[in-house]
């Protein structure tokens, strides 16, 4: 998801790399079923952004995750959430 997210700022002008973006995720694991499974994920994204891009930034946050390839794949079956810090440089 974090590259997916890079290739949305990148094209919006905001540079990723390098310490730009960084991902923090933490997960549960339940047995619902006797049988472990990771049932949500959190993920938090630490951004750095040249001052002025906050909205671009916005805006690839809100939309990356429709064109990531691994949060469509858990998508029905992992409840992902996501929360951004984003710092102005």
């Amino acid at each position: 998801m974090t590259g997916t997210l890079a290739g949305a700022l990148e094209a919006r002008g905001i540079p990723s790399y390098p310490n730009k973006l960084w991902t923090e995720a933490e997960g549960t694991i339940e047995a619902p079923d006797r049988v472990m499974k990771l049932t949500t994920m959190r993920v938090t994204y630490h951004l750095k952004i040249p001052k002025g891009k906050r909205a671009d930034a916005e805006r690839a946050l809100a939309v990356f995750e429709r064109g990531c390839p691994v949060a469509q794949t858990l998508k029905g079956c992992v409840e992902i959430s996501h929360a951004w810090e984003i710092t102005e440089e």
